[in-house]
């Protein structure tokens, strides 16, 4: 003869039999409990910080403009291309502190990064790991459009060892005979890169993409509660 109950042991080894109903409120508790831990961390690791940073505004510096300045049209095309690239799957967009990596040390910022430096990133392009450098701070570190261009048509002409793949498609070769003037956008290639005959010219969208990356420069020293706060109520 069988039954639908179930049966355990308690400490002192006497068995003890549960209920089919039960053993349903038991796994609607955890249920319930699952649930409740879920949500309680949607809210505290995301609906809530998402409050606190859409309630930011620019800032205005003590030597004068506001922070984050708006990006030019330029720049702003070219963060579509950074995204259309990819770029975000091997480069960060995070200085973190020392407390939890060597990205000061590196380098890669004059301090870590706060909140307020994404006030007009929609989205903000953290990355998800770092294959290659951060480049929160590219524009500062690299200020060069040459080097920027260099560095997208061929990595080894900047960066030797570098894993990164060449961009090669962002450029278009333009024969050098009947030219009368060099053209615009031409990059100046060391000798064992450059095309035969030809001037490598950056394309638009070569053009728009570097305007992105020269406008990240977060070296601005912003007030005392910027750097902390997210509630723009602390903040100078």
């Amino acid at each position: 003869m069988t039954t639908n109950d179930s049966s355990s042991r308690d400490e002192d080894g006497t068995q003890v039999r549960i209920t089919p109903s039960e053993s349903m409120e038991r796994s609607l508790l955890i249920a319930l409990g699952v649930l409740a831990t879920v949500v309680a961390s949607y809210i505290g690791l995301i609906q809530i910080p998402n409050w606190q940073v859409d309630r930011l505004e620019p800032v205005e510096l003590e030597s004068g403009g506001v922070y984050p300045p708006e990006r030019s049209q330029m720049a702003r095309r070219g963060k579509e291309v950074y995204e259309d690239l990819g770029c975000m799957y091997c480069h960060s967009q995070q200085v973190r502190q020392n407390d939890f990596g060597s990205d000061l040390s590196r380098g890669w910022g004059m301090r870590a990064s706060v909140p307020l430096d994404y006030v007009r990133e929609e989205p903000p392009l953290l990355g998800t790991m770092r294959t290659g450098p951060d480049l929160r701070n590219i524009g500062a570190r690299q200020p060069s459009k040459q080097w920027h261009y260099m560095h997208l048509y061929n990595p080894q002409t900047t960066s030797p060892g570098s894993i990164m793949p060449p961009f090669r498609f962002l450029f278009r070769t333009v024969p050098k005979e009947g030219m009368t003037k060099i053209p615009d956008g031409r990059i100046e290639l060391p000798e064992d890169y450059q095309v035969p005959g030809h001037y490598v010219v950056a394309t638009e969208r070569a053009e728009a993409l570097v305007a992105y990356l020269l406008s990240l420069d977060h070296q601005q020293t912003l007030p005392p509660n910027a750097q902390r706060g997210t509630d723009p109520e602390e903040v100078d």
